[in-house]
């Protein structure tokens, strides 16, 4: 695989949302998306990043596979993605170049795109593009409090759950806090929300309880949509609660016993379904990886915090944390309980 993304197109060291699985050639996303995706781009880095970390044995094959991740690594042009701002812009095109315009701000999926960029051994962005960038968005501070939830961070109501997921892949939010949030406390808040909000089902849903909860980005009834709290349509989408496993295992357990209990209307060659409506009795005919990634991941961190522990132990990473003006509090007893 990683000779294949080797030999993939790239632009200033940046991968395509799509592409070509025989070619490797870019298939545009939209009209403009035809080029580097700078986000996209952060989240196979963060599953690069932590094979390399776990394949460090002294045999050929290994070495060989770190020096490959590294170039690649090393290859991605971060600070082009600037644009010379002090934002991240998440698409450049080597066809409509900045038409896009998309500057990054918080809070939402994006935060690890900002720790890779800075940590980069080269094509490091500044701390700057992080603080006035990134921490600077309108949606970036919440304070307020939601079924009597405190939400530190992001939308009302805490957004679609893959907040809490795509950046949380490897970054550890355990005991990770900067000027801006306890990371652990705003992820375990979203969960909590996000739940909370479909047992009281403000809509009346049939079907959604304790149980039978969960509300993220998915395939749904008309096309795809993220799905939160005030964006709910009826349906559920398995990866929210079972990605959420960390942050509230036992909520999270109801979630995947109801979840297997509706046997093979929801469970498939692949797994779960990508989402379903209990209400109509709609189950997708899809899997999409990126909702059947972060099930095994965060389902692992729970059991292990394997990916955690791998994606951590990179220098580069531990080093920039300290940086851009991360510590690490305490590891708290009852984090994981």
């Amino acid at each position: 695989m990683v000779y294949f993304l080797g030999e993939a197109e790239r632009h200033h060291g940046a991968f395509p949302h799509w592409m070509d699985g025989d070619s490797g050639r870019t298939i545009p996303f939209s009209q403009f998306d035809d080029g580097g995706d700078i986000v996209e781009t952060a989240y196979l880095m963060v599953g690069l990043l932590s094979a390399r970390q776990y394949f460090r044995g002294p045999e050929a094959k290994e070495r060989v596979l770190r020096r490959l991740i590294d170039t690649l690594w090393h290859d991605v042009e971060w600070d082009w993605f600037t644009h010379g701002s002090d934002s991240l812009l998440w698409h450049w095109s080597p066809v409509h170049g900045w038409a896009m315009d998309h500057a990054i701000n918080g809070w939402n999926e994006c935060l690890i795109a900002f720790v890779l960029a800075a940590s980069a051994p080269r094509h490091a962005i500044e701390p700057s593009v992080y603080h006035r960038g990134w921490a600077a968005g309108q949606a970036f501070a919440n304070g307020r409090s939601f079924d009597g939830i405190p939400l530190p961070l992001g939308p009302d109501h805490g957004g679609p759950l893959f907040f809490a997921h795509y950046s949380f892949l490897g970054l550890d939010p355990r005991w990770l806090r900067d000027r801006y949030a306890d990371y652990w406390q705003q992820n375990v808040a979203c969960t909590r929300i996000n739940q909370a909000h479909c047992i009281r089902n403000p809509q009346k849903f049939d079907g959604y309880s304790a149980e039978c909860w969960g509300l993220t980005a998915s395939d749904s009834i008309d096309g795809y949509v993220a799905h939160a709290p005030d964006r709910d349509l009826g349906v559920i989408t398995p990866s929210a609660a079972l990605g959420s496993f960390p942050y509230a295992p036992a909520e999270c357990e109801l979630a995947l016993r109801h979840f297997a209990s509706r046997g093979d209307r929801l469970w498939g060659e692949y797994g779960f379904r990508d989402a379903f409506s209990p209400a109509l009795g709609w189950y997708a005919d899809s899997y999409l990886a990126i909702d059947q990634g972060p099930i095994m991941v965060m389902i692992e961190n729970y059991r292990s915090g394997l990916l955690w522990r791998l994606f951590m132990s990179c220098p580069e990473i531990q080093i920039r944390l300290t940086r851009l003006g991360f510590s690490q509090r305490a590891k708290a007893a009852a984090a994981m309980s």
